[in-house]
């Protein structure tokens, strides 16, 4: 199973270059992917039908139990099929559908694909977690499919709304399966419902009740289920495709998969079957009612859709087995005959550039095998015989004819939604094929379709007709699911003799054929029917109404105001966590130890006195200076307790911070604003104490609540026997917590990209520098016989001068000392950080403090000569760094799964090297070199921005000042 969907991953990831080399014939080739599932799903089953439910399972985050677990049982197993070869057979439709110029082809073919590996996730999942995860993930692509022409204002809107509507059912869903978990004590899926089917849930038991809803509202939501049902329709504005797989066969099916998976759990809770009856037959009977009134026929389907999906809930989510039994075989049918018909109504737009049964007319002379195709599905649709629909209908019509009052009432429901279902399946076929406009109206005019185009539904038509002579197998095969409930009373066939449910039958279709005789006068009836609001209606006015909301509030505090925006902040974590700490904090259990020696005293004395004069400090820079050492007070408390792995590195952090809140200050005033009155004063020092109180009262009380083992225990251990190191604080970046450093290492990617994006917003001002030195070389080259002295980094008789970029400072802007240290200290630097970066994992360094030694270097040379010097200093772009620096760390983990370990396991080799002896050597050390290029280019990236960038505007409004005095090319630092 886990191969299976790393190829669809695959074959996501490459389709849009297959599609860019191949065209639209690539999508045939896509369909090997579904098909591959089909198969492998159909060569399991014996040993599925076997009962012996094969399982895989790959641990992901032990720390939280979770686990990549799949089972594949009956109920999986007929999803597979489903998913896997429809999917193919989509697929195989779309190279003859799309045009080779649409545009978006290769990202609609990787959407499809990526969602039938989701799909494949979802319903063999035996994780609560990972299912939501693919639950999700077929959201997230259903929206780029559904959105697929973002031109279209429609297709936008319905995207959103079908975004919006199943996001929330989703977030309501997880909420439900973690408490659910949490109950049970875990998030293995049949484990859960075998707890429950053993230990029904207790009718006073509020919070599993409530958890059970919220699963359910879920479900519901992605399976267009009262009062959900409007985004369905709306989502016909997708391509035809689309609508055939995610909306007929595979999507919505996945609220019905879930439904059915947990009824053996949850069934027998009030709440849950109450939700199940009252909204799947409602959505039955409105589905089946709004489509009589559709003329484009995918709209027909479309609520034609919503009427079965709530046909199927009612099914599935009864709990008995002969319900479950009809529903599993309703399902397989209804993915057949509704996708045949999507694919039908396909090849008509295709053909005639129109869906409206209102002008389509003579078409089955036109196309006779389509016109065949479609009245089969929709003969299976409205349950006519020898279809697969039929057999379905007629068992499920015989689960409620012996039942309660309570269950005739179902049954009542669910006839006159099958009348309604007739009657909008016979007017689909009399209006496609047989109808016209008039009785003398021309034919409709008919672009012959290919043999691809009619041939994939009616494959899936002569699905339908031939699968009742196989009634026996399908129906032992499917017992696997059913019998769970107990043993049903009836059973899959084409002729049961003279029964009820053959009575209810022929009266659905007398009834239906009434309502389609009468369709004329039903039209006009339902044209006087007070108009009652939609739920599309509502929906909008919801999201209008959270739109003005937002605003309102986004008004109030977001004014652009950093004391207001600081304000919220602090007042929040002020009164949830300070006012949690005052009213259950163990205060008379707590023990406090002031400190360990004189040390840790003096250096405190000394952080409160660099805190308290730098909220009293008047000027910008002496500010920034008293805070930073407040941050250098920090470094030395981590040394004296024994830290200098974190000394080192708060020492360089605090560096490089008061570095670059220097660069930035530049563009600010030297001296702060007027603080206002005594009383705002007040306020502020109000908020400090306060804040400072909680943070303090935080560090005492937490450690000593702590009522599990501590993370860190046994690390110190883990380091050396796992990680190959000493130094604890490095293996774990780079060993133990790689994972995380990995997902910082990206953060920081695109937070470097932030940052240079809205410093270079209008134009490249880097580039724009290296054009003005290029050009003031050029110039200084030709006054080279008026004994000017050149700025390429020579004196004009070949000689090299200290720094390329010292003269760029123009006069008295330089200092000749700096100068000649920056020349002379760099290279030291430069070689301590490679120390640091190599002695790293036994001693204190490692590449983050090494990158930000190496950082410093180039912010000493950049303060020394500028961007130019800086440019001359490291000249590579940072995001060539940045990358390189991703790289390096994700081929680490790719290395060791090649070498046939876990991603990310560090190799650990002692390499005996002459004259020097066995040289220790942990393959993490390349994962490392990544961190420590990552930082050099973060740090590169933001010179670049807040130095060169800013220098450049000093300049441009100096010359503004002075326009007769000649522009300087480089930066002051």
């Amino acid at each position: 199973m886990i191969v299976l969907l790393v190829a669809h991953l695959v074959a996501a990831l490459i389709a849009p270059v297959l599609v860019a080399r191949l065209g639209r014939v690539a999508f045939a080739w896509l369909a090997l992917a579904p098909a591959a599932a089909a198969g492998w799903a159909a060569i399991r089953t014996p040993e599925v039908l076997a009962g012996a439910a094969p399982t895989e399972l790959l641990t992901w985050v032990p720390s939280i139990g979770l686990e990549l677990a799949f089972r594949l049982d009956v109920l999986s197993w007929l999803l597979t099929l489903v998913a896997g070869a429809i999917g193919a057979l989509v697929l195989v439709y779309c190279a003859a559908y799309f045009e080779e110029d649409e545009p978006g082809l290769g990202r609609f073919a990787a959407c499809l694909v990526g969602f039938a590996g989701a799909m494949l996730g979802l319903v063999t999942s035996d994780d609560l977690l990972v299912l939501y995860l693919f639950w999700e993930a077929t959201t997230v692509l259903s929206y780029l499919l559904i959105g697929h022409r973002p031109q279209s204002r429609s297709s936008r809107s319905a995207a959103t709304q079908a975004l919006v509507v199943t996001t929330f059912g989703g977030l309501a869903m997880l909420g439900g399966l973690i408490v659910v978990g949490q109950r049970v004590g875990t998030y293995r899926l049949s484990e859960v419902v075998a707890t429950f089917a053993a230990a029904p849930i207790a009718p006073g038991d509020t919070l599993l009740v409530t958890a059970v809803v919220l699963v359910l509202l879920g479900a519901v939501s992605k399976s267009a289920l009262v009062p959900f049902h409007f985004w369905l329709p709306a989502a016909m504005a997708a391509p035809t495709p689309v609508s055939a797989y995610l909306h007929a066969a595979a999507m919505v099916k996945a609220g019905i998969y879930l439904v059915a998976r947990l009824a053996p759990a949850f069934a027998d809770v009030p709440a849950w079957r109450w939700c199940v009856l009252v909204l799947g037959g409602a959505t039955m009977l409105l589905g089946a009612y709004r489509s009589l009134r559709q003329h484009d026929l995918k709209l027909l389907l479309a609520y034609g859709t919503v009427s079965q999906l709530g046909f199927l809930v009612v099914l599935t989510g009864t709990g008995t087995p002969d319900a479950a039994l009809a529903g599993v075989a309703l399902l397989l049918a209804h993915a057949m005959f509704k996708a045949c018909l999507f694919l039908v109504v396909g090849v008509m737009d295709h053909a005639t550039s129109t869906r409206d049964l209102r002008e389509l007319n003579g078409l089955r002379a036109s196309m006779p095998v389509l016109a065949v195709t479609a009245a089969v599905a929709a003969a299976s649709m409205a349950g006519l015989p020898p279809t697969l629909g039929f057999v379905a209908k007629e068992a499920a019509l015989a689960a409620y004819a012996r039942a309660d009052a309570a269950d005739l009432a179902t049954l009542a429901v669910l006839v006159v939604g099958s009348m309604l279902t007739f009657a909008y399946s016979a007017r689909f076929v009399w209006g496609a094929f047989w109808d016209g406009p008039a009785r003398n109206a021309e034919p409709t005019h008919v672009h012959a379709p290919g043999a691809v185009l009619v041939g994939v539904p009616a494959v899936l038509a002569a699905a339908s007709l031939l699968a009742p002579l196989a009634a026996g197998p399908i129906d032992t095969a499917l017992l696997g699911y059913a019998g769970v409930f107990g043993e049903p009373h009836e059973h899959l066939a084409l002729w049961h003799g003279l029964t009820p449910a053959l009575g209810l039958s022929v009266l659905t279709w007398l009834v239906g054929s009434a309502l389609f005789a009468g369709r004329a006068g039903l039209e006009r009836a339902q044209d006087r029917v007070p108009e009652v609001p939609a739920a599309e209606d509502v929906y909008r006015r919801i999201m209008r109404g959270l739109d003005r909301v937002s605003l309102e509030v986004t008004g109030a505090s977001q004014r652009g105001s950093l004391p207001l925006t600081l304000g919220a902040i602090l007042v929040v974590f002020v009164a949830l966590p300070g006012g949690v700490l005052v009213a259950t904090a163990p205060w008379g259990e707590l023990s406090l130890r002031w400190a360990d020696s004189a040390a840790q005293v003096g250096v405190a004395i000394v952080t409160v006195i660099a805190a308290v004069a730098a909220v009293r400090a008047r000027r910008r820079f002496r500010a920034i200076y008293l805070v930073g050492v407040t941050g250098y007070a920090s470094a030395m408390i981590f040394l004296l307790f024994g830290a200098p792995d974190l000394a080192l590195t708060q020492v360089l952090v605090e560096t490089v911070s008061v570095v670059l809140f220097i660069l930035v200050l530049r563009r600010l005033p030297g001296r702060f604003d007027d603080e206002g009155s005594r009383g705002a004063r007040a306020m502020r020092v109000g908020f400090g104490v306060a804040v400072g109180a909680v943070a303090a009262a935080l560090a005492v009380v937490v450690p000593q609540a702590r009522t599990a083992a501590p993370a860190s225990d046994g690390m110190a251990e883990l380091a050396v026997d796992y990680g190959g190191g000493e130094n604890i604080v490095n293996v774990i970046l780079v060993d133990i917590r790689a994972w995380d450093t990995m997902g910082e290492l990206s953060v920081v990617l695109a937070a470097a990209t932030g940052v240079a994006s809205l410093v270079f917003l209008h134009r490249d001002n880097v580039a724009r520098a290296d054009r003005r030195v290029r050009e003031m070389r050029a110039r200084r080259r030709r006054a080279l016989g008026r004994g000017h002295r050149p700025a390429d980094g020579t004196d004009g008789t070949g000689g090299r001068t200290w720094l390329v970029g010292h003269e760029v400072h123009g006069s008295g802007r330089h200092s000749t000392m700096f100068e000649v240290v920056t020349r002379m200290i760099f290279h030291v630097v430069m070689t301590w950080s490679l120390f640091l970066l190599f002695a790293g994992h036994n001693n204190p360094g490692g590449g983050f403090a090494a990158g930000l030694v190496a950082g410093l270097a180039l912010v000493v040379r950049y303060l020394a000569g500028g961007r130019v010097e800086l440019r001359s200093a490291m000249p590579v772009a940072p995001r060539t760094l940045l990358g390189l620096g991703l790289f390096l760390s994700a081929g680490n983990a790719l290395a060791s799964m090649i070498a046939s370990g876990d991603p990310l396991q560090t190799w650990i080799f002692d390499v005996p090297v002459p004259l020097i002896g066995k040289v220790h050597v942990v393959t993490s050390l390349a994962f490392d070199v990544g961190v420590y290029l990552v930082v050099i280019g973060l740090m590169l990236d933001v010179l670049r921005s807040l130095g060169s960038s800013l220098d450049r505007q000093i300049e441009d409004e100096e010359h503004r000042r002075a326009p007769s005095a000649p522009q300087p090319v480089g930066g002051r630092p």
